[in-house]
């Protein structure tokens, strides 16, 4: 089986299939009991940087789903904790790391350091491709024909939680810092773009066949600001990988972008759209070029919710873009108390042409 066989690499190349491939955000994570029988081993980060647990994780929905692709199971901060930054997991908070408030804060961290520490992420990636590609590795049905995803938050999404140094609903301390010192969060911009894009090649180089950048929330950012720390680091790293690894596609996730994700489309130079819930798929069909794949976009708490709301809304979704290269997937990621067996019956329901 040739890698041109995989459907999720060809739409992710601008090509039409019909039924989409599909694979979900969060698809391996505290839905599955599997997932949930590995967490106890370790804490979160050590599940991250330990090859056999993080194959192991990786791999779980695709043997029990068949999805399309596999993404790495990783996060987007373990980029500043790779620069240094401190980062911690608490139950029921979030992540919580040292905010970057000051020069000096920005100076204690070394972006030399990233190749190093995720040394372990990229020893994930080269078993998972070794496995995928292997000649039986979960079952005669998708033997080479799954596609392995690499990822990394955007550069805008992954300062929010730097500076803020935790979680919010509006990361006021980081939009306050790109409007009354914007110097020094232009340097911070400048550091997470330029790591992202070294890491996004790095994983491309232990294998990943295509790569997404999460900017969960572009949505926060006026127009103007939008294109400076949105668009404008996007094209960065989409240009530079197009250069260093030409080829790969980028898939770019503007979370909540609403009107500017036209522009974001044509602007960045992305490969393939990711579209949140709140997003007509159809109408923004329309207004980016038809080449241009579409992901998305099927509201997670209807993939809770199951049932003939969920059937119904999910073929609406796949039919409106047959025609027209477009990725089967969530809005945004699975949410813990989802039934496994909604997630199987979604599987069945794409594919049933």
């Amino acid at each position: 089986m040739t890698e041109t066989g995989k459907p999720l690499l060809r739409v992710l190349q601008g090509e039409a299939v019909w039924p989409p491939p599909l694979w979900l955000m969060r698809q391996a994570g505290r839905y599955l009991p599997e997932f949930r029988a590995l967490r106890d081993k370790a804490d979160f980060i050590t599940r991250c940087m330990t090859p056999d647990l993080a194959t192991e994780i990786t791999l779980q929905p695709i043997r029990r789903f068949a999805m399309d692709g596999a993404i790495l199971f990783s996060d987007i901060l373990i980029l500043p904790w790779a620069m240094g930054q401190s980062l911690d997991f608490v139950q029921g908070t979030g992540p919580v790391l040292g905010a970057i408030r000051s020069e000096a804060d920005l100076a204690r961290l070394d972006p030399q350091r990233v190749a190093d520490a995720t040394a372990p992420v990229m020893e994930t990636l080269s078993r998972l491709r070794a496995t995928l590609d292997g000649p039986d590795p979960i079952g005669a049905a998708q033997g080479g024909k799954v596609a392995l995803l690499g990822f990394a938050g955007a550069p805008f999404t992954v300062a929010c939680y730097m500076v803020e140094g935790h979680g919010s609903r509006d990361f006021e301390a980081t939009r306050g810092m790109a409007y009354a010192n914007p110097m020094l969060f232009d340097r911070l911009m400048d550091m997470l773009t330029r790591a992202t894009a070294d890491m996004l090649c790095a994983q491309i180089d232990a294998g990943a066949e295509a790569v997404m950048l999460f900017d969960s929330w572009a949505g926060l950012l006026p127009p103007s600001q939008f294109r400076r720390h949105v668009i404008a680091p996007t094209r960065a790293i989409v240009r530079e990988i197009q250069t260093r690894r030409p080829g790969i596609p980028v898939i770019g996730f503007p979370r909540l972008a609403g009107v500017m994700a036209a522009e974001y489309a044509r602007d960045t130079g992305v490969k393939t759209m990711a579209l949140d819930t709140g997003t007509d798929m159809a109408a923004m069909a329309g207004q980016v070029p038809p080449d241009l794949t579409l992901q998305g976009n099927l509201d997670p708490l209807l993939l809770l919710a199951g049932g003939d709301a969920m059937a119904a809304e999910a073929r609406s979704i796949r039919d409106a873009m047959k025609g027209r290269p477009h990725v089967f997937n969530l809005g945004h990621g699975v949410v813990p108390p989802t039934p496994p067996e909604h997630v199987g019956e979604l599987v069945r329901i794409v594919r049933e042409g």
